[in-house]
């Protein structure tokens, strides 16, 4: 114990160094160091609590900035163009996810999601496409978009269904899921090159950014972050929470 508190003594003596430099003289620094070596080598387990201690004051730090980035966005966050939404519209708890095409825990926390919709009848769920590996995504996307803005009704349909794809989701492989859904490939191109799919798509990244979303799949619950794929009882939680307390995490 004594040694101990010897060394968080020498650990702040170094901290204020700068500011007390002139205070001490070589020798009188050497032996602050090897003390401090000499702690270290004999625990080191203290780097170990160090670095959780950090990680943990970092992790919170980015939490308590994406709940401001998160009031900051709630317009753009929860607002979304016809048929960018599923389950019920006028359901009293939006949840909000972020995914790509191609991003294979998207494809596995599909069934998360479908396994919510069946069992609240008063979710609703707002889609964010952010296609983020790679030019093929980007390109699945167009087409995607493309095809909500003609058949807003059919792009849950269109979502899940090149989501599971097998084969790389990319434009030929959404534009024939999206003829096989019955649409026009000759007005699907054309509302291809509307600038408001890229204006979209541009916005739906800045956000992503702002919200320091690091992954896909990740999402929205009140003023909560969820990162990736954290299965659908995770999820429900959260979501009983917002009914229980008007926040994800009930205190």
């Amino acid at each position: 114990m004594k040694k101990r508190l010897v060394t968080a003594t020498a650990l702040a003596l170094l901290a204020s160094a700068p500011a007390h430099a002139q205070e001490f003289s070589d020798t009188q620094k050497k032996e602050i160091w090897n003390t401090v070596r000499e702690y270290l080598v004999a625990n080191p387990e203290v780097l170990l609590e160090a670095m959780a201690a950090l990680e943990s004051k970092r992790a919170a730090q980015t939490r308590d900035q994406q709940k401001v980035a998160i009031a900051g966005a709630k317009d753009t966050l929860y607002a979304a163009p016809e048929g960018a939404t599923l389950g019920n519209p006028e359901g009293d708890v939006t949840l909000v996810e972020f995914f790509d095409y191609n991003c294979g825990y998207c494809k596995r926390a599909h069934a998360d999601m479908n396994a919510l919709l069946e069992s609240d009848p008063n979710l609703r769920v707002v889609l964010h496409e952010i296609p983020v590996l790679g030019p093929e995504s980007v390109a699945a996307s167009k087409v995607s978009l493309a095809f909500r803005n003609l058949h807003p009704t059919q792009y849950g349909a269109f979502q899940s269904q090149l989501l599971m794809s097998r084969s790389t989701a990319d434009e030929a492989r959404a534009i024939t899921v999206a003829k096989e859904l019955g649409a026009d490939e000759k007005a699907l191109r054309a509302a291809m090159a509307d600038p408001a799919i890229e204006a979209e798509l541009d916005s739906a990244a800045q956000l992503a950014m702002a919200l320091q979303i690091s992954g896909t799949p990740s999402y929205v619950i009140g003023d909560e972050m969820v990162p990736g794929a954290v299965g659908a009882d995770a999820l429900a939680a959260r979501i009983a929470n917002m009914r229980d307390c008007g926040s994800a995490s009930c205190s």
